[in-house]
C-alpha cells in the first residue's frame, strides 16, 4: 500500500489510472494486501476450461456471511478472474464471501454463452458456498461493463437460471457497474459477430423486464464514453415501472475504467462506489 501511496503522489492519480489502463487490472493485484482471506483456486462449474471461479472466503467473519459474485468486463473478448484479487480482497475485507468467475469469450464463444455461465457460477455458488462460510439465501450478483451486463441479463430473463436448474429467488441483488443493458444498435463489428447481428431485441436485458426482479443498484460515472450511463438510467427506469426496486448513482466526472478502479487500494477516494455496494448489500 505504501509503494502505491508513493507511485500516487508521484504522478497524480490521471496519470498512474492511465498508466495502470495500459498494464491491465493485474497490476493491481500487486499493491493489494494477501492477507484476511482464504484463497480457493479454479473450483469448476462445467467442463469448459473457462468454467472455473475462484473464492476469497474472509478469514474472520459472521457466518453465515453475505456472498458476492464478481463478473469483469472485457467485451465479452478477455479477462481472467486471476487478474481480479483486488476485487476479491476489496469485498472479503468487509466480511463478505466474495467469488470471482471466469466465463466463455469470444472467439468461440457467442452470445449467449457468457450468461449461461453466469447461470452455472450462480448454481454451483448456491449449492457450495456453505463450505466456505457463505450464506446460500445471501447471493449478490456484481459485474462491471460486459460483466455487468452479464449479470443483470441473469437476474432479466429467467430463463437462464430455469435451465441451470435454479429460481430467481438464489440472487439477494445485483450491482451493474458501467453497464450496457439496453444498446442497440450495435455498431462494433466483433459485438455484432458475438451477439450474431446488429439489431436482436433478445439480446438486451431491458426487453425482459415484464414483472418483478430482483433489487438492482446501477453505477455508472457521467464522463463513460464507453458505454452510456443512458444504459443504466432507462434500465432503472423499466424496472420500477414494472415493480422492482432500482436504484441508480452517478459519480461525477469518473469514465469507464475510473469506476471499476475506485474499489481498489489507493483508488478509493475517487468513488463511493465500495460503500454504496456494501450499503445495499446490508440493506438487503
Amino acid at each position: 500500500m505504501a509503494s502505491l501511496k508513493k507511485l500516487l503522489s508521484a504522478m497524480g492519480a490521471g496519470a498512474l489510472l492511465s498508466a495502470l489502463a495500459g498494464c491491465g487490472p493485474a497490476t493491481l493485484n500487486l499493491f493489494t494486501p494477501s492477507s484476511g482471506y482464504m484463497l480457493q483456486r479454479d473450483i469448476a462449474f462445467g467442463d469448459d476450461p473457462r468454467q472455473k471461479l475462484d473464492i476469497y472466503a474472509p478469514t474472520a467473519m459472521t457466518r453465515p456471511a453475505p456472498v458476492l459474485i464478481f463478473l469483469y468486463g472485457g467485451s465479452w473478448q478477455s479477462g481472467d478472474k486471476d487478474s481480479y484479487r483486488w476485487i476479491g480482497q476489496t469485498f472479503a475485507s468487509q466480511g463478505i464471501v466474495t467469488v470471482i468467475a471466469d466465463y466463455r469469450t469470444y472467439p468461440p464463444a457467442h452470445f449467449p454463452d457468457f450468461v449461461v455461465d453466469a447461470a452455472l457460477a450462480l448454481r454451483k455458488v448456491h449449492e457450495s458456498i456453505a463450505d466456505y462460510g457463505g450464506d446460500p439465501a445471501r447471493v449478490f450478483v456484481a459485474g462491471h461493463s460486459a460483466g455487468a451486463y452479464n449479470a443483470v441479463m441473469l437476474a432479466s430473463n429467467p430463463k437462464y437460471l430455469r435451465d441451470a436448474g435454479g429460481d430467481l429467488s438464489w440472487i439477494a441483488g445485483v450491482i451493474g457497474i458501467a453497464g450496457p443493458y439496453d444498446f442497440l444498435p450495435m455498431k462494433d463489428p466483433d459485438i455484432i459477430a458475438l451477439f450474431g447481428g446488429a439489431n436482436d431485441p433478445n439480446t438486451q436485458p431491458i426487453n425482459f423486464i415484464d414483472g418483478k426482479r430482483p433489487p438492482m443498484l446501477l453505477a455508472a460515472g457521467t464522463a463513460d464514453e464507453t458505454v452510456s450511463p443512458g444504459n443504466s438510467k432507462r434500465m432503472a427506469a423499466k424496472l420500477k415501472a414494472n415493480g422492482s426496486e432500482a436504484e441508480t448513482i452517478f459519480y461525477s466526472d469518473v469514465g469507464h475504467l475510473g469506476i471499476i478502479l475506485s474499489l481498489a487500494p489507493g483508488f478509493r477516494g475517487r468513488t463511493n462506489l465500495r460503500d454504496d455496494i456494501l450499503r445495499f448489500v446490508q440493506t438487503h
